[in-house]
């Protein structure tokens, strides 16, 4: 069981890391949160929102406050795998090939706009965001530790774009949809935005590296430590196969199978816009979160209200919707918040 102190000693830190990135980011309490939830998890984020709302300075500036190596990729529809991963080349004095390693090989990846390139540059990152290595020709190498691949996307824009793969979305922790700050905010903004005098770099002062390795390991151990009663773990697996129709069915026919009669209600309003569900990835995911999200608020066990507030950014991406649900102008967070009020809260 985590005792007091551990969770007040966390709690400072996380404070302390909000603050220092609310030195350069107005509001988004949120994303800030999520990114520092990935940190923790050891997962990748997918950012989604318009241009203009601070998601690149969101990510380099989570760098710098813990102090990792970190490597910004424009993804371009003329980028080609070998500028991410690395290549070989042919070194004439010393007649033998020699790698060169690409961005890739840093502990903070920033994947800019990573729907502007193709499939197969997107599926290069495959082995590196499951595996933490990178295959050049014939030789492996391990990726940095920790390493975080950090992803912004354009929701509006579609000239010129390319959808991710569902085994690339798969592979990120959470999705984060950034929205716009509430009008205070964006007067602070705007009143605490670059002279022109001093140029039209927008990053100010450098920031503190207050999350080292050896903080975010005792926040790791933090974590692991909080209490997950069993009950709450039925929850979450029942939670993530509730987005599955195929499990549906299932249990419609299995009285024994948990939630039965509840999917059964739930499968005639809200399964025919669900073409497929989430993986069993997405259940340790939603199990990561929610341990940390209770570190976050300062308890020492998981929730119910743990786990619906997490599944909407773990799940979102996760979930293939039908051509019925964009007839019907229905979105994934809808369709997820449906789910959740049909699964029994124990």
């Amino acid at each position: 069981m985590v005792q007091k102190e551990d969770l007040d000693r966390c709690a400072s830190l996380i404070a302390a890391c909000r603050k220092e990135m609310g030195t350069r980011i107005v509001g988004q309490k949120a994303m800030i949160d999520g990114l520092l939830s990935a940190l923790v998890a050891g997962g990748h984020i997918l950012l989604e929102g318009v241009p203009g709302l601070a998601k690149t300075l969101a990510v380099k500036s989570l760098a710098e406050i813990t102090g990792l190596d970190f490597k910004r990729i424009q993804f371009t529809p003329d980028l080609l795998p070998a500028d991410l991963t690395g290549t070989m080349i042919w070194e004439q004095a010393n007649a033998k090939f020699s790698v060169r390693r690409g961005p890739v090989f840093a502990n903070v990846i920033l994947a800019d706009e990573i729907n502007r390139a193709p499939a197969k540059v997107q599926s290069a990152l495959l082995e590196a965001m499951e595996e933490k290595q990178v295959t050049i020709g014939d030789e492996t190498h391990i990726l940095p530790d920790p390493f975080f691949v950090l992803a912004t996307e354009n929701p509006i824009e579609h000239e010129g774009t390319y959808s991710l793969p569902e085994a690339e979305l798969d592979r990120f922790l959470m999705k984060l949809l950034i929205v716009y700050p509430q009008p205070l905010e964006e007067l602070e903004i705007v009143k605490n935005s670059p002279k022109m005098s001093s140029g039209s770099s927008n990053m100010g002062n450098p920031l503190n590296p207050i999350l080292t390795m050896e903080r975010l390991k005792y926040l790791r151990s933090v974590a692991d430590a909080i209490h997950v009663d069993e009950d709450i773990s039925k929850y979450i697996v029942s939670v993530v196969t509730a987005t599955r129709p195929a499990s549906t069915r299932q249990a419609r026919t299995n009285t024994r199978q948990p939630a039965a009669e509840s999917l059964k209600t739930a499968a005639d309003g809200v399964y025919r816009y669900v073409t497929f569900g989430a993986s069993p990835r997405a259940s340790i995911a939603l199990y990561k979160c929610c341990r940390i999200l209770a570190m976050f608020e300062g308890r020492n066990f998981v929730s119910p209200e743990d786990v619906k507030t997490a599944a909407l950014p773990v799940l979102r991406h996760r979930i293939v919707l039908s051509y019925e649900a964009e007839a019907e102008d229905m979105d994934a967070d809808a369709v997820i918040a449906r789910i959740l009020s049909h699964v029994p809260v124990p």
